[in-house]
């Protein structure tokens, strides 16, 4: 018995381990589709973890991070005047599953995150709707939300406001790994 119970604490370790999942090269879209203007922005530095034991997840992308625009200029306005990103360099999200998954079957499934969206200091309570695809050596996800700029206290100029869409559209894909 003596000689088992070290093996047992290192499958359960192992065990415990695998059911953490990470990414750091996510890809997060967003878009404003406005009627004068469409301005597209990527960022391929998501990061991004999720506990399969608690279905606990939590998203990070460096607002400095995104490229595309229309112009350089554009992308200035994005980070200095409306996101402000010397002040709120990160928006997150922080949540948990709230439907059932079993993580350790293959398929892909439609399921729903609840948590808290942060962008430019001001945090949101969110239902994000969620398609994962879990296969033997990943567990993709794909997320598409909206995001209403007066939620999240981005002021857009009234100069403007015909270019930049009140409400930007945002799509999160990752494909995280079990944690080494």
């Amino acid at each position: 018995m003596k000689k088992l119970f070290p093996l047992f604490f290192i499958f359960l370790s192992a065990f415990a381990q695998a059911q953490i999942y990470v990414c750091k090269d996510g890809v997060t879209n967003f878009t404003s589709e406005a009627p004068l203007e469409l301005i597209k922005a990527r960022s391929q530095k998501t990061n991004g973890v999720l506990d399969c034991a608690t279905k606990n997840v939590a998203f990070s992308v460096d607002i400095d991070s995104f490229n595309g625009f229309n112009s350089e200029l554009q992308k200035e306005h994005f980070r200095e005047n409306y996101i402000e990103s010397d002040k709120y360099p990160k928006s997150t999200f922080k949540g948990k599953i709230i439907e059932d998954v079993d993580f350790s079957k293959k398929g892909t499934y439609t399921v729903r995150a609840k948590g808290v969206f942060s962008i430019h200091g001001a945090e949101k309570e969110k239902i994000i709707k969620v398609k994962i695809n879990i296969t033997d050596k990943t567990i993709d996800i794909d997320a598409n939300f909206e995001v209403p700029l007066e939620d999240h206290d981005i002021k857009i100029p009234k100069v403007v406001n015909q270019k930049i869409a009140s409400i930007i559209v945002v799509e999160v894909k990752a494909a995280l790994k079990p944690k080494a």
